[in-house]
């Protein structure tokens, strides 16, 4: 099963990728914006890396394009998680390095199907 790195402000957001994730047999990780997500990325050997877009601290769109700097993290999915859904932002995030892009509030059906998806061998 996969390492998930689950990067949001909001306490209840993690804690619902936790509830969906953790009874499949992945493990969650949480930070709680975008410069903790690096720390802990830098300390952990992940599979997988969901983020928020808008966060204090350091956005998602920052924390992608530093953790695609990190040689241990190059090949590693990152989906956006997050309640904007503008085209431009989506290609931004796409050119910072991430995987794909899921639109808040997300059914948990369709989150387990994606991070099943990112993380097959």
């Amino acid at each position: 099963m996969a390492t998930v790195l689950a990067v949001d402000d909001s306490a209840s957001i993690r804690q619902m990728i936790k509830v969906v994730l953790g009874p499949a047999g992945h493990t969650v990780i949480e930070a709680g914006d975008g410069a903790e997500g690096i720390a802990k990325a830098k300390n952990a050997s992940l599979n997988l890396v969901i983020t928020d877009l808008n966060m204090p601290v350091m956005n998602g769109l920052d924390m992608i394009k530093n953790l695609r700097t990190l040689p241990a993290l190059t090949g590693v999915p990152i989906l956006f998680l997050s309640t904007e859904s503008d085209e431009g932002i989506k290609q931004q995030a796409k050119a910072a390095g991430a995987t794909g892009w899921i639109t808040k509030p997300f059914k948990p059906e369709q989150l387990l199907a994606v991070v099943s998806k990112l993380t097959r061998d």
